[in-house]
């Protein structure tokens, strides 16, 4: 229940539809969206927003539907990745990302849910972890509701290199209830949410399995188990683990269902823990990414646990810097320019160093996700299909400042992440509508 989705199998049901062969480079572009949250994985991009002082010019380009699903797309050298399901197959999908024609497509057999899913099902349905890219293979990494991890060559057609099913191999157990006095009616298990992370030759992924490591480093090339994390929690329901650097160690940061944990991940001493926080929440709802700026984490959820948090880590230790009553139950916050901003049950703005409110605005309700462009504008994409632009607090420190709104473009909950690629908006919701806005000088 992410921002993130997309895709069906045999009929892919776009506007443009013919096939198209197009050339593959496997390295990304500067202007590419290849990782969940984008190409520095938080969020902030170089391009500019469009906003030319008098209107915020987007004109539709392309338009189609690619399945049930909250996975976000991704954009590598003018192609578009993404995944969706139906009632009886998952689909990793490659369209061009100008026109929305089918490039294409990859089916097997899995179901709507996690074979242990359980709760909120009227709200999502299909895979909801995004893929993830590695340029340096052309790979592209992609993890369905039912745990099918597959690795395909985008060079090659989508030939599927290797594939496992994390359920089948690693028996994580279904979510415990963790809801207190709510007698068992907190339980919740969306099956697999997270997205695969590439670090160097290693795909760490967040496997929950609880008696052999809750996060895994598998070859990328082949699959196999190359290291397992100390922590062995149940998976959370963010989008997934992040890289982050502790005295010169490369880690990565997970919120699994029952702490903030950073774990490293350097040769040797791969799967060590470096610093836990405990946060365990209501429904097990642990479901905005981390955020990392240095060597802070901010995390935040609104289940029970109604708060916000930063931390400083430290080989050996996590060190609460502030905590603040003023959470996001879903939207991953953005930190930059000293600011941290989300958009849930409103649009955020807090101070980063004391978490103190900047600002609130607009009237988001749950479904929200937003990136922050090059020329210091917030890009909200929210609700059942509302995008809006609004100033960050470098141009406007004291106030919300709503730039330019469009409403409705969609129908139902917007959970996948809003996408912004080489003057392009990408835009989906959770049953798999798709459009293309690009943005006009």
């Amino acid at each position: 229940m992410r921002p993130g989705c997309s895709f069906a199998c045999g009929a892919v049901h776009l506007l443009c539809t013919s096939l198209v062969v197009l050339s593959v480079s496997s390295a990304s572009s500067a202007a590419d969206w290849p990782h969940w949250r984008g190409a520095s994985r938080n969020d902030v991009v170089a391009e500019a927003s469009g906003w030319d002082g008098t209107q915020w010019r987007l004109h539709e380009s392309w338009a189609g539907n690619v399945g049930q699903g909250s996975t976000s797309p991704l954009i590598v050298s003018g192609r578009l990745y993404t995944m969706g399901s139906t009632d009886s197959a998952e689909t990793v999908v490659c369209l061009d990302a100008k026109s929305g024609e089918t490039t294409w497509t990859k089916s097997y057999a899995a179901p709507l849910y996690g074979r242990h899913s359980t709760g909120d099902k009227g709200i999502y349905a299909g895979p909801c972890s995004t893929p993830e890219f590695d340029s340096a293979t052309g790979f592209l990494y992609t993890l369905g509701i039912d745990g099918d991890l597959r690795c395909w060559d985008t060079g090659s057609g989508g030939k599927q290199v290797w594939g496992l099913n994390l359920y089948d191999r690693f028996n994580a157990p279904q979510r415990p209830d963790v809801g207190g006095k709510r007698g068992g009616q907190s339980r919740r298990d969306y099956g697999y949410t997270s997205s695969p992370l590439v670090m160097g030759d290693t795909l760490v992924v967040e496997v929950g399995d609880t008696k052999a490591g809750t996060l895994k480093g598998f070859d990328k090339l082949t699959g196999a188990v190359r290291w397992r994390s100390e922590v062995q929690d149940e998976a959370g329901h963010s989008g997934g683990p992040v890289p982050i650097t502790i005295e010169g160690i490369p880690c990565v940061a997970n919120l699994t269902m029952r702490r903030l944990v950073v774990i490293r991940l350097d040769a040797g001493r791969a799967g060590e823990t470096v610093a836990e926080y405990p946060w365990t929440t209501d429904f097990a709802n642990n479901i905005p990414t981390p955020a990392v700026s240095g060597n802070s984490v901010i995390i935040t959820t609104a289940y029970n646990k109604y708060a916000m948090c930063r931390l400083d880590i430290k080989l050996g230790k996590a060190l609460l810097v502030w905590e603040i009553n003023d959470p996001s139950g879903v939207c991953s916050p953005v930190i930059h320019g000293g600011h941290v901003y989300w958009a849930w049950r409103g649009v955020h703005c807090v101070d980063w160093q004391t978490g103190e409110a900047v600002w609130k605005g607009d009237k988001v309700g749950t479904a929200g996700s937003c990136l922050i462009t090059g020329d210091e504008r917030l890009v909200v994409w929210a609700d059942r299909g509302n995008l809006s632009l609004v100033e960050t607090a470098r141009r406007s420190p004291a106030d919300y400042t709503e730039l330019a709104r469009r409403n409705g473009l969609f129908r139902r909950d917007v959970w996948p992440h809003v996408v912004l690629a080489d003057r392009r908006l990408y835009c989906k919701d959770r049953d798999g509508n798709l459009k293309c806005l690009q943005i006009s000088n």
